[in-house]
């Protein structure tokens, strides 16, 4: 195999695949969603979690004007949902009546909580700022919803029982082979 060696950015793929999540937002009485790849864990102490948004997203501009955000994760069986509400604009449709989205009572929010996701977050907002063409958007964890049966009893996720959702980019959606698990010790 050839390796390429450049200093010629351009677009940059190669650290997908990821998992995508629906982002949600309430504020003002509307509520939007948008699919995002882009987010990762922070801290345990205090449980933070951040995304990456473009600030040009309805999403983000609910999420400032609430000071809170739902994190999502749906199964790949959804990747047809979050194509469609990655693919609309909140500012033109109600995705939530427009797509048939289900939803579940929040516990210390007013963001939807997807009733297709296996887990979600609802998050109060603690920090944003920008970097580049997007803002990184740092909530709290106040509440967390999660189906029992998709988690082992130490809390990873039972592939047996949900398969992912990941994001290759450019529309392109997959999950992992859960015969590939292996667990490798750390260490020497």
């Amino acid at each position: 195999m050839t390796k390429v060696v450049t200093e010629s950015v351009g677009e940059f793929n190669q650290h997908f695949p990821k998992i995508a999540v629906i982002v949600t937002s309430s504020s003002g009485g509307k509520d939007n969603a948008m699919t995002a790849a882009w987010h990762s864990s922070i801290s345990f102490t205090p449980p933070l979690y951040g995304v990456s948004i473009s600030p040009k997203r309805f999403t983000y501009q609910l999420i400032i004007e609430s000071k809170e955000f739902g994190l999502n994760f749906i199964p790949y069986q959804k990747a047809s949902l979050a194509a469609r509400i990655g693919g609309t604009s909140g500012q033109e449709i109600d995705k939530f009546e427009g797509f048939d989205i289900e939803r579940e009572k929040p516990l210390k929010t007013k963001v939807p909580i997807l009733k297709d996701a296996y887990a979600a977050y609802e998050c109060r907002l603690v920090d944003s700022k920008t970097y580049g063409d997007h803002i990184w958007v740092v909530g709290e964890i106040v509440a967390m919803h999660f189906l029992k049966e998709a988690f082992t009893a130490e809390r990873f996720l039972n592939l047996d029982k949900i398969r992912p959702l990941l994001y290759l980019g450019s529309d392109l959606y997959t999950t992992p082979d859960r015969d590939s698990l292996q667990f490798i010790k750390r260490g020497i």
